[in-house]
């Protein structure tokens, strides 16, 4: 961990009203990059922080799920459909450059704190929403007021007809994409508005759709269509249109391998021993190699089994596009990970220190980073509170 914010976001304040995965990933990019985000909770806390993984230390239910998306963050705890709290909610509004939520279309509008109203309070405030299907203010989708969560997203916007071993299977991507990757669009979206903003003192609403982002992460299987009237089918770990390129069983576990091209399937072949394979004239290019898959493919997996994952690499690495399949447990001891500083431990005050996947994002001159732990609820309150509340009057006898 640093000691303080260091990133390029350093003087920008942005209001985390959101809950779940999309909305507290998207204001934990931001946090990482030096903004202050404030978390808005509810007075009994976000749901998160009670959901499973939890240690069993005696410090109370504290979620993985809400540490792993609320580092770098301060709590307040307010329950908007009290007048006095909504009170010191509006006065964050006012000193904030931008806002996060992803609640169902219309609950912040009925609570009296909707864009329209938060407008009028600060009328250089980003509002980003963050809902399955958008908000009405820039299209109406009929499912606008439907509820949805990642496997919705990714089923919507195409990512579930385009994973699985063959289109009979369909198969949802294993992490968290629905909300993930809207979270990374949310994210862009603020701090391109925040930048319009500050040349022109202009706020504006920014909408994300959790499925109009995942369309545009499978975008390929509309190019698809549209061009050649194909469909994208899923082929497992395989490519319909180049090989080879797939994962293959070791003698110890997976491997990647891809090597579509000349400049990479000549060395393959001369390091698996094989020059019938390049002297195969039905192998002599991109297009004729995918016609015949099956030689392909029978040959580099006959040949990954006889080594292992750590035998395959060596063999390939730095000539061969290689990669071995890797856990979390992997990634302890991976030099790639340990060189980009990609696990960090982030200490807490109430149980003990926690491996967390660090910031993608790297920056030469102001560099990303963990500095807070996640807070307890409502650990910042008080000091919120008393920016926003106007001084008492002295008393006079």
């Amino acid at each position: 961990m640093i000691d303080r914010p260091t990133g390029p976001l350093q003087g920008v304040r942005i209001l985390d009203v959101s809950h779940a995965a999309a909305g507290p990933y998207a204001a934990m990019l931001l946090a990482d990059m030096g903004a202050e985000v404030i978390k808005v909770e509810p007075p009994a806390g976000e749901f998160t922080r009670f959901s499973r993984p939890h240690l069993d230390d005696g410090s109370g239910p504290y979620g993985g799920r809400y540490s792993a998306r609320n580092r770098n963050k301060k709590s307040i705890a307010l329950d908007l459909a009290d007048d006095d709290d909504r009170q010191v909610y509006l006065g964050l509004v006012a000193t904030a450059d931008a806002l996060i939520e992803n609640m169902r279309s219309g609950v912040m509008d009925r609570l009296g704190v909707g864009w329209e109203v938060v407008h009028e309070h600060n009328p250089r405030l980003v509002y980003v929403a963050i809902r399955g299907f958008g908000d009405p203010r820039t299209g109406a989708s009929p499912y606008a007021d439907w509820p949805a969560f990642d496997i919705i997203a990714q089923a919507m916007g195409g990512l579930v007809s385009m994973t699985g071993q063959d289109p009979e299977h369909p198969l949802r991507a294993g992490p968290l994409v629905g909300d993930i990757f809207p979270a990374a669009m949310a994210a862009l979206g603020l701090v391109s508005a925040v930048l319009h903003a500050r040349q022109t003192g202009e706020g504006q609403f920014v909408d994300v759709a959790m499925v109009d982002a995942v369309m545009a992460l499978c975008s390929t299987a509309q190019t698809m269509w549209d061009y050649e009237g194909l469909r994208y089918e899923p082929s497992g770990n395989s490519s319909a249109d180049v090989t080879p390129f797939d994962v293959y069983e070791t003698a110890d576990g997976h491997c990647a391998v891809a090597a579509p091209t000349a400049a990479h399937w000549q060395p393959l072949c001369e390091i698996m021993d094989r020059p019938d394979l390049l002297a195969d004239p039905r192998l002599t290019d991109l297009t004729t190699r995918a016609a015949y898959r099956d030689v392909v493919d029978s040959a580099v997996a006959d040949w990954a089994r006889e080594h292992t994952t750590a035998e395959l690499v060596s063999l390939l690495g730095g000539r061969v596009p290689v990669g071995p399949v890797l856990t979390a447990q992997d990634w302890a001891v991976d030099p790639h990970v340990a060189a980009r500083q990609m696990l960090v431990e982030v200490r807490h005050p109430h149980h003990r220190p926690t491996i967390e996947v660090a910031c993608p994002i790297k920056f030469s001159a102001t560099p990303t980073g963990v500095h807070a732990a996640p807070p307890v609820l409502d650990q910042h309150g008080a000091e919120l509170r008393a920016e926003v509340s106007p001084p008492h009057p002295p008393n006079r006898c």
